[in-house]
């Protein structure tokens, strides 16, 4: 018996490391604004137009900091990286939290917030996960990474839920004061007051997550010799251990090819993403069941990763891009049809496929990448991702423009909105045929070079 409690392995979640990136991922992706994000813009006095124009400077922002980010992180440490994303947290939101609405001055103050955001984006992506993962490498627990990987998407959706729950309550200001009045208190909030309250919240969260980095500690994996001159953060190293994990994928056909699988399914989905508040309205659903319908979605990140994890321990990580590919097909042809109510259904869809496909990359990626370049490695695959992410939405304004013009062409009696809805469904009956363009493109460039490496 003696011998059996000694053998028995220790639990992952009882390094502070991976409690605290825990912590990190709840506090930095739980942001209360965002079920009402495009509303809040629009709230403040900014046009669709330029709501758009801020979230493609947003990616293009993270594209250009993204693989020097992880680079830093490699060299510097992950540590360091976390914490100058916690500073750009607290930097993003106080700028917005002072923003003076309806002004000619605040497209200029959602500039700066989205181009700070895109820099928290970058550092935070690559070197959490590393610090992470060489924190159970250093403890000779690796294996135990789906199991970390599967806590951190679950409590992450649980973290999700909340902020969606109270956010979407905390920016209603009719709700708020429907609240106050039942506990028969005088206080009551105008709109332009309860809509900051998810800016405030989110800052407060922004302030614990740098409380949570400042606890972590550099695992010896990836810790640099004091006085190297190899690993001095100077520019040359900088360049020299990015071209070197550049390399390293290019020269690794697993790798290339799971960054570009999961690249052409993250973009797309995500694309599909960004534009669910319109879908939902042209399904005939209310706009004050949005929030509900978040935490709702959230609440299959509990089971998600479960699944996620049974796939990866049961089939090959081609089998479960085929799986996933013709699933999420499926459903973006359901999502054309634009089905009453129902419709929602096919976007829980897209959601899920979003979480698998997260979890799938994160799992191969880490297990075939070393310790001194996983930073930069991650930072490579976020560059993919967001670059796709700019270039789509790119690709889907200039298509909206077409429609618009197609639609008004054919209706040149109706009003604007109703030409816009119009051509908005139309072009969402696009992302099918483009998503198999996407996968067949990549399967031709990528399936020789894994048949030839296997050869």
């Amino acid at each position: 018996m003696a011998n059996k409690l000694n053998t028995t392995s220790p639990s992952p979640f009882s390094l502070p490391n991976i409690r605290r990136f825990l912590a990190f991922r709840i506090l930095f992706n739980a942001r209360f604004y965002y079920p009402v994000f495009t509303i809040l813009f629009l709230d403040f006095g900014l046009s669709l137009e330029q709501f758009a124009i801020l979230n493609t400077i947003w990616a293009f922002t993270i594209v250009l900091a993204e693989v020097p980010s992880g680079a830093l992180a490699d060299l510097m440490g992950r540590k360091q990286l976390l914490l100058a994303t916690s500073f750009c947290m607290i930097a993003e939101m106080t700028v917005i939290a002072l923003a003076p609405a309806k002004s000619g001055s605040i497209f200029w103050f959602f500039l700066v917030n989205r181009i700070i955001s895109g820099l928290a984006e970058a550092m935070a992506s690559g070197a959490d996960e590393a610090l992470a993962y060489d924190t159970l490498v250093e403890n000779k627990m690796e294996d135990s990474w789906p199991l970390v990987l599967d806590w951190q998407m679950r409590v992450q959706n649980l973290g999700f839920i909340f902020a969606m729950t109270v956010g979407a309550i905390i920016y209603d200001h009719s709700a708020l004061n429907r609240i106050f009045a039942f506990f028969g208190t005088a206080i009551r909030v105008a709109q332009e007051t309860s809509m900051r309250f998810p800016i405030y919240l989110t800052l407060l969260f922004a302030i614990l997550a740098l409380w949570t980095t400042m606890g972590m500690h550099e695992p010896k994996t990836s810790e640099q010799k004091d006085g190297s001159s190899e690993t001095a953060p100077n520019i040359f190293a900088l360049l020299k251990l990015t071209l070197r994990a550049g390399s390293w994928i290019v020269h690794t056909p697993f790798a290339l090819a799971i960054i570009m699988y999961a690249m052409v399914l993250d973009h797309t989905l995500r694309m599909v993403v960004t534009l669910t508040s319109q879908y939902y309205r042209l399904i005939q659903l209310p706009e004050s069941i949005f929030g509900l319908i978040g935490s709702a979605i959230a609440l299959l990140g509990l089971v998600v990763p479960r699944l996620a994890r049974f796939m990866t321990e049961r089939y090959t990580a081609g089998t479960n891009t085929i799986i996933v590919s013709l699933f999420m097909l499926f459903t973006l042809v359901l999502l054309g049809q634009f089905i009453p109510y129902i419709g929602v259904i096919p976007m829980v869809m897209v959601f899920v496929g979003m979480m698998m496909t997260g979890f799938f990359t994160s799992h191969y990626l880490n297990a075939i990448t070393s310790s001194e370049q996983r930073a930069t490695v991650l930072s490579f695959k976020g560059l993919a991702f967001n670059a796709a992410y700019g270039l789509i939405g790119i690709g889907f304004a200039a298509l909206m423009h077409h429609e618009r013009l197609v639609q008004a062409m054919h209706f040149p009696g109706a009003k604007d909105g109703q030409v816009e809805n119009a051509a908005f469904q139309q072009a969402m009956t696009w992302f099918p045929w483009y998503l198999v363009i996407c996968l067949l493109a990549v399967s031709a460039f990528c399936i020789p070079l894994l048949r030839r490496k296997i050869s």
